[in-house]
């Protein structure tokens, strides 16, 4: 009788260490064993230490009081009371991580996993998932066991700032796993109390969820971006922080490495991010602005996230129309003046700031910009490297009119063709069309007798000078109407123009004059051998 009464006492299990409760049982596979002697060691254990944070982050104790239900049951072949428990139950079993980068390798542990995070995703989509305490500690330990990982180094790209245009993008081989743990976080994200959630969904869990932009991959990349965007928008108490991480991720890859994968994806989030910025904008977010986006237009991979710069910079303007003057003057900081594929992107962002900018505004920048712009019109590049990239595939020399039968099997006869072709990356064309957007003719009309003495100078030498037909046509347009506008001042620049060319001529004539002088005073003058052969060796005796 009384041993019947001791055994239904619920018993007091021991005390056990969290980081020992929370290990993962991985058998035999060789990513999750202990330390071993080869090159990977170091790998290995970096993997270990993220898992012993998660695991005491998320201990174990918080099942106490929890009935254990079997994990591989299905939620229809339990009652509604059990189906919690069978949740909790099957996030546990998912905390298992195996190593998918061999398919035959655990192959049916594999599937099992997918099915149950299938079932987990479904029960989450039904409504029928209560985020519990337990629960929400069961669903961050899983995404973090099964997310948060180290890349190693032969998982990142070797370029600078990630996937280029002309590289085929990288696939993680868990990406099925992945997947379906990531549609399981966003719903879990959508769908929680913020309150109760953020001692889960803190500063170190969204840290190592940033860390994760550096994958390679652009759909696990596209995933963290919608996530984040909801952490952002849902946990408001995070957003300090959100933003802080982000602006070290943007100094860290300026400043030092120019190398990360998901610049983009980041700017992509704080495009909508800054417009629901409050006015008047906080010192903070104008720092932002300052030491983040601007220095954004330096490295050379600027081409892979241009276009989410773009949009933050003119949401910035947008917001406060008396920032277009320092963010003028960072894009002219950081004007390439070698790159000519970087000067048409810069050129088109430029216009697209001309577009919002008040006549004040573009009144205290105006002498500056026009000064580049002018620099822009008479330029004769173009995308030279992908030019002569070309033309050494195809083993010839095109300078200057080089004759090839290589040329005649690509289908370009001459040189002069592949170059031709080319110019419609030309730097001075796309520095014309800016005459064509009516709001900056608008605001060169009104400001016409501080620019078109800044201008017109390029486009004489243009019309003298420049290689392409259609930078000929462009240029005669502008001056066609720059005397629409005001046909005195082109006169006036005409005439002014002509002086410095007189005076330029003068100036070149006196020089030549001098050297003239110079060489015949030279020629005067004994040359150094006839001095040294006149010179005898002195003999002298020595005796002894």
């Amino acid at each position: 009788m009384l041993k019947q009464i001791l055994s239904k006492i619920p018993r007091k299990f021991p005390k056990s260490d969290p980081l020992d409760s929370t290990r993962i049982d991985c058998g035999n596979d060789s990513t999750c064993s202990g330390p071993s002697t080869n090159g990977g060691s170091s790998f290995s254990s970096r993997l270990n230490v993220v898992k012993r944070v998660s695991s005491a982050v998320f201990p174990a104790s918080i099942m106490a009081g929890m009935e254990a239900v079997d994990p591989h049951l299905s939620f229809k072949d339990v009652s509604n009371l059990q189906k919690q428990n069978l949740f909790v139950s099957k996030l546990n079993l998912c905390c298992e991580v195996s190593d998918c980068s061999d398919p035959d390798k655990n192959a049916v542990q594999q599937d099992l996993k997918q099915q149950v995070l299938i079932d987990l995703v479904d029960f989450v989509s039904s409504g029928s998932a209560k985020f519990t305490e337990p629960a929400i500690a069961a669903i961050c330990k899983m995404c973090a066991n099964n997310l948060f990982r180290v890349f190693p180094p032969k998982y990142r790209t070797g370029n600078t700032g990630g996937e280029t245009e002309d590289e085929e993008p990288m696939f993680d081989p868990a990406w099925s796993h992945l997947q379906s743990v990531y549609d399981l976080l966003l719903r879990f994200v959508s769908s929680v109390d913020a309150k109760a959630a953020k001692k889960y969904v803190d500063h170190a869990f969204i840290l190592r969820l940033l860390e994760l932009f550096d994958s390679v991959d652009p759909r696990e990349r596209d995933c963290l971006k919608t996530i984040l965007h909801r952490i952002y928008g849902k946990f408001m108490v995070h957003r300090p922080f959100i933003r802080k991480a982000v602006s070290n991720i943007i100094y860290h890859f300026v400043f030092e490495t120019e190398r990360h994968n998901g610049i983009a994806e980041l700017l992509e989030i704080f495009g909508s991010v800054i417009s629901g910025f409050a006015l008047p904008l906080k010192e903070e977010h104008k720092i932002f602005l300052w030491r983040a986006l601007i220095p954004l237009h330096k490295p050379k991979s600027v081409g892979i996230y241009h276009q989410q710069l773009t949009y933050c910079v003119v949401q910035f303007i947008d917001k406060d129309p008396r920032l277009t003057s320092p963010v003028i003057k960072g894009l002219l900081k950081y004007w390439p003046v070698t790159n000519s594929q970087k000067e048409l992107m810069f050129i088109s962002e430029l216009e697209e700031i001309l577009e919002m900018t008040g006549m004040d505004e573009f009144q205290k920048i105006m002498v500056p910009l026009f000064r580049r712009i002018r620099c822009c019109l008479i330029s004769s590049h173009y995308q030279v490297k992908k030019l002569m990239k070309s033309i050494q595939l195809m083993g010839i020399v095109p300078w200057p009119h080089h004759r090839s039968t290589t040329f005649v099997d690509k289908g370009y006869p001459y040189p002069e063709q592949l170059i031709e072709k080319a110019s419609k990356f030309s730097v001075a064309e796309r520095a014309h069309l800016l005459w064509n957007n009516e709001r900056v003719l608008n605001l060169i009309a009104h400001n016409r007798h501080v620019i078109v003495p800044l201008v017109f100078s390029a486009l004489e030498q243009n019309t003298l000078n420049h290689w392409n037909q259609s930078v000929l046509i462009q240029t005669q347009h502008i001056r066609k109407m720059f005397c629409e506008m005001d046909e005195e001042l082109v006169l006036a620049c005409q005439r002014k123009l002509e002086e410095q060319d007189s005076l330029s001529s003068v100036e070149a004539e006196k020089r030549r004059l001098t050297w003239e002088r110079l060489e015949n005073a030279a020629d005067l003058q004994p040359r150094a051998d006839n001095i040294l052969a006149s010179v005898k060796p002195v003999s002298c005796s020595v005796t002894c």
